[in-house]
Parts: structure tokens; sequence; C-alpha cells
């Protein structure tokens, strides 16, 4: 029964109550007007998507080449600063019978010229003294020391300087520290 009801509602429906299909004359101008200005545009739109892949892989490739020169010549300006007091102790080996006085001189005015090159460069010195809290961002102990004039874990001695390059370090100072005695705890 249900089935007859929906034969009879499809059954219904007129020709009238469809709507016609419009048919496109191809020689509409406005159409063909409009096609062509969309075709232009797409080639358009095309080709200006070409060229922006190209400059970026232009500049992708300027980037790398920037980036490998850049690590290649990382230190240049470092580099001519060395020059420099490496001249200074090849010229104090050069000298003959050189004076103790003439020689300690030498060797001061060449590592006046290494400090200089190093303070230009941003590479800094880490020399804790004597009673400074330990910083193990910036120190290395390496023995610990029974005292009783010093708080425990200060540095007692430096055994070898740190250094820092800005704010990357690049070898801790190499220190001793001070233990508490067993009479302090």
């Amino acid at each position: 029964m249900q089935e007859q009801e929906n034969n009879s509602a499809a059954s219904d429906v007129t020709a009238s109550d469809l709507s016609p299909i419009p048919v496109i004359a191809l020689n509409d101008q406005r159409l063909i007007a409009q096609l062509a200005k969309t075709e232009a545009l797409l080639a358009e739109t095309s080709d200006a998507l070409l060229r922006a892949r190209a400059d970026s892989e232009n500049t992708r490739r300027r980037s790398q080449d920037d980036m490998a020169k850049a690590r290649k010549f990382a230190i240049e300006s470092f580099a001519e600063a060395m020059v420099p007091v490496k001249d200074s102790l090849e010229m104090a080996l050069m000298l003959d019978w050189p004076s103790f006085e003439a020689l300690r001189e030498g060797v001061e005015m060449t590592l006046k010229q290494l400090n200089s090159a190093f303070e230009r460069h941003g590479l800094l010195e880490i020399t804790p003294a004597r009673g400074e809290k330990i910083d193990p961002e910036k120190h290395q102990a390496v023995a610990l020391i029974p005292t009783n004039d010093q708080e425990s874990n200060t540095v007692v001695s430096v055994l070898q300087k740190g250094y820092m390059l800005a704010d990357r370090l690049l070898r801790p100072a190499i220190v001793t520290a001070a233990q508490a005695s067993p009479s302090k705890t």
C-alpha cells in the first residue's frame, strides 16, 4: 500500500513543475568575451605563479650560498686579528741571544695584542676570585680542599682560566673548591 502511495506521489509531478535547462548559444558574444577574459586572467595568474616560484627558488638558493659563505668566512675577522700575534711570536724567536728583559717585554706586548683581539671579538676570560661561590655553569671543580677559613663550595684556586664567547661557554674555569672541615658540619 505504501508503495502505491510513493508511486502516485512521483506521478503527481508534471512537466510544467520542472524548470527548463537553459540552452547556451555558442555564438553569444557576451559569453565568448567572458570566456576570453577568464582565459586571459588564468594565463596571467599562471604566469605570476611561475614567476613567484622561480623567485622563491632563487631566494632560497641565494640564502644557501650566503650561509655557506658565512660559515666558511665566520672566523675571518678573528684570524686577521691573530696574524699580528703570530708575527710578534715569530720575530721573538728570530732574535739570537735576547736579554731576559727584552724577551719579557716582547711577550708582554704579544699578550696585549692577543687580549685586545679577544676583547674585540667578545672572547671573555672566566677567572673566579678566591672565595667566590662555585657556578656550575662557568666553573668545573676538580678537587675538594678541606679548609677552615672558607665556606663550602667556594673557589680555593684557579687551575685553568675559562672562556666565554658572547653568551656561550667555550671552556669552564678549572678550579679547586673548598670543603667544609668536619668540625664545621
